[in-house]
């Protein structure tokens, strides 16, 4: 964060100095939540959260170097004492960035959000200093605390914004005003939570409201193979940047194809040439992400040729998402355990099969754990049977369903597609799948593990990632 003095941060947080001798020092360092991440001379920001009262942790904070606590009521040590510490976090992000004048860079989607956020990061910061959320950090107190991490170096800010409903968006781009706006997807995430396609979609569509008009350098990228996000262009006075592989995207993908491994290869195609992109990422809806990444990359002027090379040396920054990992007995891992929902799922099925293909010439076979998708309200049902029955259309060799009724649900699809021996299995918890597959994976096989984050099926991933997961060739 830039240097601020517990006088300005009062003044922008209208908060009350109490315990401050000196009101002139300075924060230097970050500002943090989690009293253990205190470095010399940070801000923390004491929570008052539904099991831990950061307030409590106040004393350790100084102690450990903090200079001051923003907090909701005196605690004892240097603090600034505001009414709601929400808020003032907020409001403090938004005087930082405001200072700066940095370029910000908001995405969101219904899926591959993360993803995406990590490979702009990438392309950027190989083209100026660059600052981007941290995992899946995409609420009202994960943005503001990515924001509050740039300095006057930071030439990009790249922030990733989820919503659980209408207006969030909205809240959020107030907190840190967005010059680019990228909509990736509307999907069926969360769509119990909003009622439908098109209640995502007004939720979605309030970052492209947000932006500024053409004139003052406002730009909404938007996916051209996604309807509900191509019809978002009438929502937003900024000018509009289009994705995707129809022929009118402005930022597009031709000769997409797969390498043996199961990585998507691709002409990319841009307003100022082409260029040659191998991702080293897995799965081909990772092309829609690249190319997402492409036009932001581009309408901040890097080169075509810049962009192809940032793009095929990208990795996967957040951790459980599509991380493969091969073990010494030749079993391969794909931990993409973080979250689920319906397009995900789909998405990780496919890169299964295609990675899937490799192996069966070595005699392996692929293995789908998956556990319930949260959140789909009345869809439930009828996503999780669809999920069941891709699976066997995708001739994946064993479903192991995890959990109660939403994994009877994916059996029951993959059964009436028509597995109806061995192929799928319903267990009733993490330990028992992997049970399962201690006993029964051999060399070459690969195993996805995928499920929304509640459950923590990243669980059954790290079971056979360690020594003990190891299987004796056979």
């Amino acid at each position: 964060m830039i240097a601020l003095s517990l006088a300005e941060i009062a003044d922008i947080t209208g908060g009350r100095p109490h315990d401050i001798p000196d009101p002139s020092v300075r924060i230097t360092g970050p500002v943090v939540i989690d009293s253990r991440q205190v470095e010399a001379g940070s801000l923390f920001a004491a929570f008052a959260g539904e099991h831990v009262d950061g307030h409590d942790y106040a004393e350790r904070a100084v102690a450990s170097g903090a200079a001051a606590v923003l907090a909701a009521r005196p605690v004892g040590v240097p603090a600034i004492v505001v009414a709601d510490v929400e808020k003032a976090l907020g409001a403090l992000a938004r005087a930082v960035v405001g200072r700066l004048g940095t370029d910000v860079v908001a995405l969101t989607g219904s899926a591959g959000k993360t993803s995406t956020k990590d490979l702009i990061a990438q392309v950027l910061q190989a083209h100026a200093p660059t600052v981007w959320t941290p995992g899946s950090l995409n609420n009202e107190i994960g943005l503001p605390l990515t924001a509050l991490r740039a300095t006057e170096e930071t030439r990009h800010l790249v922030l990733e914004m989820g919503a659980r409903g209408i207006g969030h968006i909205e809240y959020l781009t107030g907190l840190t005003p967005p010059r680019i706006g990228l909509v990736l997807n509307v999907g069926t995430a969360h769509i119990g939570e909003f009622g439908g396609r098109e209640q995502i979609a007004r939720a979605k569509g309030e970052l492209v409201e947000a932006l500024p008009a053409e004139a003052d350098g406002g730009v909404a990228v938007l996916n051209a193979d996604d309807p509900l996000v191509r019809a978002m262009s009438a929502r937003t006075k900024a000018r509009t940047v289009l994705f995707g592989e129809a022929d009118d995207a402005d930022v597009r993908a031709t000769e997409v194809r797969m390498t043996p491994a199961g990585q998507p290869s691709f002409t990319l195609h841009t307003p100022t040439g082409c260029g040659e992109v191998t991702l080293r990422l897995y799965g081909e809806h990772h092309v829609s992400n690249a190319l997402a990444a492409a036009a932001v990359a581009h309408v901040l002027g890097m080169s075509t040729q810049e962009i192809a090379t940032a793009l095929s040396g990208a990795d996967t920054l957040s951790r459980w998402r599509m991380e493969v990992t091969e073990r010494a007995d030749g079993v391969t891992i794909v931990n993409d355990a973080y979250n689920a929902n319906p397009e995900s799922m789909r998405a990780a099925l496919r890169a299964l099969a295609a990675m899937g293909g490799a192996a069966r010439v070595d005699g392996g076979r692929t293995w789908a754990v998956l556990g319930p998708m949260a959140e789909l309200g009345d869809a439930s049902l009828a996503e999780h049977d669809a999920v069941g029955r891709l699976a066997v259309r995708l001739n994946v060799s064993k479903l192991v369903a995890v959990g109660g009724r939403e994994a009877s649900w994916l059996q029951l699809g993959a059964y009436n597609e028509g597995s109806w021996g061995e192929e799928s299995v319903v267990v009733s918890d993490a330990q028992a799948a992997i049970d399962l597959l201690r006993s029964e994976l051999r060399p070459g096989d690969v195993v996805l593990v995928k499920a929304s984050r509640s459950i923590g099926l990243e669980r059954v991933a790290l079971a056979l990632l360690s020594a003990e997961g190891e299987v004796a060739d056979r």
